[in-house]
């Protein structure tokens, strides 16, 4: 499993297409997923992130969230296309969490890897690529971009 993590605006769409075509290409079995997401339970507890207003959930309600949704994500997708020999690339995977609610919503690291530990047991993958742009690229590819902001582009939590 290889993730690519980032900002909203850093190109971790883009990079996570390239990469899969890259494994394409070479002939090798691969699929492109991402999180929150990846599966129907999970795309459900996205939408349901994703929509109303920022002080919906507090940052724990937010945290266990996206781990439910993680859970089926490796449970539906993840580990089962690892176990068929696939590769799996990943758009965000846990590193978000800690960013989002381990500091910006300051539950703390030890909070989001308590929680992380009986959620994904000793599971990690192979290589986390995190992307770093400055903030005003990042800000300016998603203004760029368009559409409605979610409900964490307005707590400014990208």
């Amino acid at each position: 499993m290889i993730v690519i993590d980032g900002v909203d605006g850093s190109g971790k769409g883009v990079q996570t297409r390239r990469l899969l075509q890259s494994f394409v290409d070479a002939g090798e079995p691969a699929i492109l997923t991402r999180e929150p997401g990846g599966c129907a339970a999970a795309e459900d507890i996205r939408a349901l992130l994703d929509t109303g207003e920022p002080e919906k959930f507090d940052s724990m309600t937010e945290l266990l969230l996206m781990y439910a949704a993680r859970r089926s994500h490796l449970r539906d997708t993840i580990w089962p296309a690892l176990e068929a020999g696939k590769w799996v690339i990943s758009d965000r995977y846990a590193d978000s969490s800690r960013a989002f609610q381990g500091i910006a919503g300051n539950l703390g690291l030890e909070t989001v890897e308590s929680i992380h530990r009986v959620v994904v047991g000793d599971f990690e993958p192979e290589l986390v690529l995190i992307l770093d742009i400055p903030e005003s690229l990042a800000l300016a590819r998603a203004r760029d971009r368009g559409g409605n902001e979610d409900r964490f582009e307005k707590k400014g939590a990208s």
